[in-house]
């Protein structure tokens, strides 16, 4: 537990987009393009803190944490 405090504290997280959105709703599709994704199996580097890892938390289903 100590060391995912220590992850959430600063740094980057990679998040792969690796299931398509066609058949969710609009506001999950809005998430991945606020992302700033536009394809499938992408991965992306954002900062890694609380509001980063809420919105992966949100949509498990279509997006992941990558070490």
């Amino acid at each position: 537990m100590a060391e995912e405090n220590k992850e959430t504290n600063g740094g980057s997280i990679k998040i792969q987009y690796y299931k398509s959105m066609i058949g969710y709703s609009k506001k999950q599709k809005a998430v991945i393009k606020s992302l700033g994704i536009t394809k499938l199996n992408q991965t992306i580097t954002r900062p890694d803190n609380p509001s980063m890892r809420g919105i992966v938390a949100k949509i498990p289903h279509l997006l992941r944490i990558v070490d």
